[in-house]
């Protein structure tokens, strides 16, 4: 046995929790103890670590962790602490480990927790090997199209069976919901949550392509969508509506998001923003405006996902991901994020997950052009472009809240400007190279 065999290898765990840590603890652990490398777990991220403290430290065994991949939460706990503030903050987190006798680390987190990893890699100069694993429920790390970060799909699971309960509570009392879903800055988990409940619309950051969101744009969609339903003899709905909405807000806009408390590496808390009372109020207001009654109630569903049990599909993916993690890096593998893509490991080296742009990892958004998308707003109940080409439908809308054709029309008319084109599904063997979908090979109509 060499030297570097009786190095430690290190765990830590930072960002938010996501269901399946305990999964990749355990799998790392025992691959490790099966190959004579002892684990230390790493307390609260790089809390401690940065600050040369280096008591926070608790020796994992197979023992231990064999069985706690069944449960939420994190075993070593977990914490926001940037070292990337500050290179002092970065070498003392460096020199700690080595005090510790570490020469492996395998960090677990988001995009700031994988740009802590690479710093830490770049400081440590070969001193010290770092692999990523990507956790979030915001499932926006850059990864494949088709590869979800673990976490999300149990944090969707019971986030659909909130939302479920939600809508038969809001049939039995006629009234609406506004459900603030979790994610900083994309929207797939609340689009995943509110496509797999059929939640009556969606709204995500993403759908207004890039273009700064205005308050009143949300509220008239909102108020759009009660009003559609209303006409059809529903005064019930579930609104699913991503809190990464409210970092596209001008601050002006908003009252309190400029004095928001911030997050160590200086992202909006955006808890602090009680974004769901501010819309349920603003669209009363307007409602009443309009003469219609209509029972809101607001409710953000978030911190109940994070550290739910894992369902079998991550607890599968999240072993595997501990497993390469360690297999990795133990075979003299580092500066890179580990993957599962189609059954097989893909090593992502850091520099590959930069954006040049903003020198910070990349942030996978919801593709708004692809086919998922496009059969998402076809389910949803909002104003459409095709509801003010057909003037019976528009005048059912205007009636409820009695107004004329062409009132409604100037009054919610711009929500639908730049709605994209529909997605022509053509039959196979013909291919549409002229627009959003060209590539798709189905049987069917426009979208």
């Amino acid at each position: 046995m060499t030297t570097s065999q009786h190095k430690n290898m290190a765990i830590l765990v930072g960002g938010g929790p996501a269901p399946g840590i305990n999964s990749v603890i355990s799998a790392a652990t025992i691959r490790a103890e099966l190959e004579g490398v002892s684990v230390l777990g790493i307390r609260d991220g790089f809390q401690w670590l940065m600050q040369g403290n280096i008591e926070h430290v608790h020796p994992l065994t197979i023992d231990e962790v064999s069985r706690i991949h069944f449960r939420g939460g994190s075993h070593i706990g977990i914490a926001r602490a940037n070292p990337t503030k500050d290179p002092q903050l970065l070498e003392a987190a460096v020199i700690s480990l080595l005090r510790l006798n570490v020469s492996r680390l395998v960090t677990i987190g988001g995009d700031d927790t994988a740009f802590s990893a690479m710093k830490l890699a770049e400081k440590a100069d070969g001193r010290i090997a770092v692999v990523h694993v990507p956790k979030t429920i915001d499932n926006d790390l850059d990864l494949p199209p088709d590869v979800d970060t673990f976490g999300f799909q149990t944090a969707r699971h019971v986030g659909v069976e909130i939302v479920k309960n939600l809508m038969v509570d809001a049939r039995t009392t006629s009234r609406w919901y506004f459900v603030i879903a979790m994610g900083r800055k994309a929207g797939h988990l609340a689009l995943g949550i509110g496509k797999a409940a059929g939640a009556t619309l969606t709204l995500i950051p993403e759908e207004f392509q890039g273009q700064k969101v205005r308050f009143k744009a949300i509220v008239d969609t909102l108020v759009g969508a009660i009003l559609k339903r209303l006409s059809y003899g529903r005064r019930d709905g579930v609104a699913i509506i991503a809190e990464g909405l409210v970092l596209e807000l001008d601050p002006e806009e908003l009252k309190g998001l400029a004095e928001a408390e911030r997050d160590a590496h200086g992202h909006l808390r955006i808890a602090d923003v009680n974004i769901g009372e501010i819309l349920k109020a603003a669209v009363q207001e307007e409602l009443k405006k309009l003469g219609v009654k209509a029972t809101v109630t607001d409710k953000n569903i978030g911190y109940e996902l994070r550290c739910a049990d894992p369902i079998p599909f991550d607890l599968e993916y999240t072993r595997d991901l501990g497993y390469c993690a360690a297999k990795y890096i133990l075979s003299g593998g580092t500066g890179a994020m580990v993957s599962m893509q189609g059954g097989n490991f893909v090593a992502i080296p850091f520099a590959e997950m930069l954006d040049p742009q903003t020198g910070r990892t990349r942030v996978r958004m919801v593709d708004v052009h692809s086919t998922r998308y496009a059969i998402a707003r076809r389910y949803m109940i909002r104003l459409r472009k095709d509801d003010f080409e057909d003037p019976h439908e528009l005048a059912k809308f205007a009636a409820t809240c009695g107004m004329s054709l062409a009132d409604f029309r100037a009054r919610f008319g711009y929500l639908v400007e730049n709605e994209l084109p529909p997605i022509v599904l053509l039959p196979s063997g013909h291919r549409d190279e002229t627009g959003p979908g060209s590539g798709s090979y189905f049987e069917g109509e426009r979208l």
